[in-house]
């Protein structure tokens, strides 16, 4: 508790950082809330207001080609992207730090069998990976997450692989070895809290990763298709050069949102490192005489 404390300290001593929670955290409450609250449909047509409507006041963003609202579209759209990154990152945690915990202890097979996997999934470029198995199960939601999210294991496994191998050889693990305790307890209550500190901040950048992905695999026309909206398939409408050059609120917003926030997870991942390591000393902060 006093450990966790005190990287809280530092992370709320960071200001890009605390800049960086605090853009996240209301971009989750605008696209949570906003759309029961302004009363918005993503897939209801105006067909007063028409096609390709410019930006008023009653459409903020203005309307697409089939005349839906693109602002409640953004909004709504938000919220697929940001439950695919966050939960495809969740799952690479959830497969990634025991099969790295397991190798990075026990050793022998498990570390060769597991890492030799890891080193077949990294050897493919991991979006065209992606690309294929999506195409193989269908472009729903809980199927890209699934994909997107098995497929990222690797990285994080290979993060604890490596904390494990240096923690094992530390003095405390072989005392409570000699103590006689068992290798799953050893595990899980000694090896497991310091080697998975580091992995805090690469989830962030895992997020980051797969909404990228997410927005790729849409705007290729393989991920989440229309009427269901998301960041990536509105930018589908900027492959057409007379919307690319003549109707910018239709695409350049979804597009300044990805940006956004994979930007502002880089920097709550890189406040997190910093955080979590007690050895880091800020760069701003001034040098003793």
């Amino acid at each position: 508790m006093r450990e966790f404390k005190r990287a809280l300290g530092r992370l709320c001593r960071d200001r890009r950082s605390v800049a960086a929670l605090c853009i996240l955290g209301a971009e989750v409450l605008c696209v949570l809330l906003l759309p029961p609250l302004l009363g918005l449909e993503p897939n209801l047509t105006d067909r007063a207001a028409g096609f390709w409507a410019p930006p008023s006041a009653e459409h903020w963003l203005g309307t697409d080609d089939v005349g839906r609202d693109v602002f409640a579209r953004l909004l709504y759209g938000g919220r697929v992207s940001l439950l695919v990154g966050f939960s495809a990152a969740a799952i690479s945690m959830a497969v990634g730090v025991p099969l790295g915990l397991l190798a990075g202890y026990r050793r022998g097979k498990c570390e060769f069998w597991i890492m030799r996997c890891a080193d077949v999934f990294q050897s493919f470029p991991s979006i065209v990976l992606i690309l294929c198995l999506v195409t193989l199960v269908g472009p729903s939601v809980c199927n890209i997450i699934l994909v997107i999210g098995l497929l990222g294991w690797t990285s994080i496994a290979r993060l604890v692989y490596g904390n494990a191998l240096a923690i094992r050889e530390k003095e405390y693990i072989i005392a409570v070895q000699a103590l006689g305790a068992r290798s799953r307890t050893i595990m899980f209550r000694n090896v497991l809290p310091n080697a998975v500190a580091p992995v805090w901040a690469a989830l962030a950048q895992r997020v980051g990763r797969a909404i990228l992905s997410e927005s790729s695999l849409s705007f290729l026309g393989v991920g989440i298709r229309p009427p269901q909206a998301s960041w990536g398939n509105l930018m589908q409408h900027a492959s057409n050069l007379a919307v690319l050059t003549g109707r910018p609120w239709v695409w350049l917003p979804p597009g300044l949102f990805i940006v956004l926030s994979v930007i502002c997870l880089q920097l709550v991942g890189d406040g997190l490192r910093d955080a979590l390591d007690p050895k880091f000393i800020p760069t701003n902060r001034p040098c003793a005489d």
